[in-house]
This record gives structure tokens, C-alpha cells and sequence, in this order.
């Protein structure tokens, strides 16, 4: 069962920082990372600039015209990608992702998604991620590519809230 208050906490010590602590969101023997849980979007596999989730997508996912909303699929492709990027930064740096483009391309009301998210290019600070979802036939459902930045010393340290 998802504990969404262990996940938070889990989150603000550290416990999913660096690609190390990434590849964490496949083990279960640590919390799920907090939107993921909630969503039910799961980590199958990341290494080498690429990454792959899966979701099972139910009724209430949906928009209020019954379709899974679009934020919803943002979400398992910004990880996908995101995640894929995490993948080639070193153990003492960060990132994040300064746009995010989605084509939204057929709709979904249940089923299995797949997002494999995979880096295109790599620069030192500056780098470019894609996003492919499937659904459960291989059918595109979406794309998303989106451009991440690479963040080291103080800016990579940052996990929660600053105090004060």
C-alpha cells in the first residue's frame, strides 16, 4: 500500500537524489516517489540515457470527458524522459527540465501505457530528451521532448524547501 507521508519524507532526506537514488524507485524495499505512487506510475528500467515506465490507466485518470487527462500523460512522459536524463549525469549533480513539449496524438480511457524516455544529446549544462508513450497495442499515444539542464555544486544540492 502506497504511504504517500513515508514517500514525501523519503523525498525531502535525500533518499531519491542522483542516479543512484533514482534506479531506487524500481526497488521495493524503498517508498514509491510521491507523485508516482499516487498516480501509479512505475520505473521498470533506466540506465545509458534511457529509461521505461509503465501505468496502468483507469477511470479515474480521467478528464471530465472520460478520456485519461493530458496532465496525467505529461507526468509518465516528463519521468520517462526526465529520468533518462538523470541517467548520464554524475553522482554529485542534478538536473532540470527547462521546457517540456507535448503532441497529444489519440486518446486513452483504460489500459497500460509505456513511456521510454531517451536522451538525443548530452552538452555539458544543456541537453535534449524525447518521450515516446504506447499503449498496451503499440499505438503512439503521445510524444513529448523536452530540454533538461544539468546543475552542479550548490543548485545540484537542493532537495526540499530552504529554512528560513
Amino acid at each position: 500500500m502506497f504511504d504517500v507521508e513515508e514517500a514525501v519524507a523519503f523525498t525531502r532526506d535525500g533518499g531519491f537524489r542522483g542516479p543512484k537514488g533514482f534506479a531506487r524507485m524500481m526497488d521495493d524495499d524503498y517508498p514509491a516517489w510521491p507523485l508516482g505512487g499516487l498516480l501509479g506510475i512505475e520505473l521498470r528500467s533506466m540506465g545509458d540515457g534511457e529509461a521505461r515506465f509503465v501505468m496502468e490507466v483507469g477511470p479515474e485518470h480521467a478528464n471530465p470527458m472520460g478520456t485519461l487527462h493530458g496532465g496525467v500523460l505529461c507526468d509518465i512522459g516528463d519521468a520517462a524522459l526526465s529520468t533518462a536524463y538523470m541517467s548520464t549525469v554524475g553522482p554529485d549533480e542534478s538536473f532540470t527540465t527547462v521546457d517540456l513539449t507535448v503532441n497529444f496524438l489519440r486518446p486513452v480511457w483504460v489500459g497500460r501505457l509505456e513511456a521510454v524516455g531517451r536522451v538525443l544529446h548530452r552538452g555539458r549544462t544543456v541537453g535534449l530528451a524525447e518521450c515516446e508513450i504506447t499503449d498496451e497495442d503499440g499505438k503512439l499515444v503521445a510524444r513529448l521532448s523536452g530540454t533538461c539542464m544539468t546543475l552542479r555544486e550548490e543548485s545540484a544540492d537542493r532537495v526540499g524547501p530552504r529554512e528560513g
